[in-house]
């Protein structure tokens, strides 16, 4: 793969680089509606490939947040066109690496020395790329390392990164008034705690002593002394990704063994920590030669605080989710409904959210899940679709919910879909054994 020897840093260079992306997409919808002007059975299949191309192709060059963003639409299935998330899926583990002389000169800035002073060995070809830094090998004292490395300028580009990306999501997500801006203050917190290599360092940590003694369960060591803001160094981790493993699986029992520890891992964090890994995408997990799940990134960790998790998991409950006049009361908890709706927009919404919910949640109303039910999937998608072209709510204000459903949400999203990869079934209540 061809690497990068320089990334725009500053406000006017990433800017440009979108406007650039901007034209082109431009240029793509000119030749799309010239074609569909000669034959009106054209589809926008043509269309959203060359967009989604053009788009992430754009975003690979800049890094960082830009790029991020990408990756988390990359886990919204149901919600982009596949080419959006064919080609933003990407942006997991697979974007063109700084070369070698800028990650050289990245090191010497960040660590005051370059790499050969501080390791054995160290190779300057990465040997995995994704958003915001990129992860090469190294050995010191016979231990075999790996060490993460932020792309220059990441930290600082956040807040202008995102008010590029901000009337793209806005138009997207139908969000209208003031207090849209909740929503990207969050996802701004959070990218910002993600660029501090320290504060992940301390986080992987606690995490991993915190687990540990979940079964099917490894956690890299991490290294302080040979850690900054913006590096990290840890042990070296020998695996597949869980993408790449889930592919070639056909042994249902390791399947199972790894979807059990993956869902343990995850509801010990969300009630036992109240704290939870809220990245699950399959670049920040492998799978060792025994079939036993590491996790190696701690970058986007998500506190959830108790008013809201007591309201979130009560509408976990098939019996509460079925009783109209507490339903309605923990929409009202969780920001869904508000005082000032009207009566044609809180019957709108709680119907709404109670087909959401009763699907979003059926793995909770069973002892045990297959997450490799086509019927399940199905079930999401078409519910996606049908209120994607909704006209009515097109002309509501889609500002709906806490902000912490933005990443406890994303967080279930992912987890349900690598379950899905892997065919996973599970035992729901199995994790209560480890608290």
């Amino acid at each position: 793969m061809k690497t990068i020897d320089k990334i725009p840093t500053g406000k006017l260079g990433r800017t440009s680089k979108m406007v650039q992306t901007g034209v082109k997409i431009g240029g793509n919808y000119l030749k799309y509606y010239s074609k569909k002007a000669f034959d009106p059975q054209l589809t926008r299949d043509e269309l959203d490939e060359n967009n989604a191309t053009d788009i992430y192709d754009g975003l690979k060059s800049l890094k960082g947040s830009a790029l991020k963003v990408a990756q988390m639409l990359s886990m919204e299935k149901s919600l982009l066109p596949s080419a959006y998330v064919e080609k933003f899926s990407l942006a997991q583990f697979s974007v063109p690496p700084l070369s070698a002389p800028l990650v050289r000169k990245t090191f010497k800035k960040y660590n005051g020395k370059y790499p050969e002073e501080l390791y054995d060995t160290f190779a300057t070809q990465s040997v995995n790329a994704a958003s915001i830094g990129q992860v090469h090998k190294a050995t010191k004292d016979g231990k075999k390392l790996a060490v993460k490395i932020q792309y220059p300028g990441v930290a600082d580009s956040i807040s202008s990164d995102l008010a590029m990306v901000k009337p793209i999501a806005t138009r997207m997500f139908n969000l209208q008034g003031k207090d849209s801006s909740k929503y990207f203050k969050e996802v701004e917190g959070k990218l910002l705690e993600e660029t501090d290599y320290l504060l992940e360092v301390e986080q992987s940590k606690n995490i991993s002593k915190a687990c540990q003694h979940i079964p099917n369960l490894r956690f890299p060591k991490y290294y302080e002394e040979l850690s900054s803001e913006r590096i990290i160094t840890m042990d070296w981790m020998d695996g597949k990704h869980l993408s790449e493993f889930a592919k070639e699986n056909n042994d249902q029992d390791k399947a199972n063994k790894l979807g059990q520890a993956l869902w343990d891992f995850y509801m010990y964090q969300m009630h036992q920590l109240r704290a939870v890994h809220a990245d699950p995408h399959p670049g920040n997990f492998m799978v060792d030669k025994d079939a036993n799940l590491i996790a190696i990134d701690f970058g986007c960790i998500k506190e959830v605080p108790e008013d809201f998790y007591i309201p979130y998991f009560e509408l976990a409950n098939i019996d509460n989710i079925n009783d109209p006049e507490f339903f309605n009361k923990k929409l009202f908890e969780l920001e869904i409904l508000r005082a000032d709706d009207s009566e044609k927009e809180v019957k709108f919404f709680s119907e709404l959210f109670y087909q959401m919910l009763s699907l979003f949640t059926s793995p909770f109303h069973k002892e045990t899940f297959d997450f490799a039910d086509g019927s399940f999937w199905e079930s999401i998608t078409a519910l996606s679709e049908k209120y994607s072209k909704d006209t009515e709510l097109r002309k509501m204000n889609g500002n709906r919910g806490s902000k912490h459903f933005l990443y406890i949400n994303r967080t279930f999203f992912g987890l349900y879909n690598l379950l899905h990869d892997l065919e996973a079934k599970v035992e729901i209540n199995n994790y209560k054994k480890y608290i």
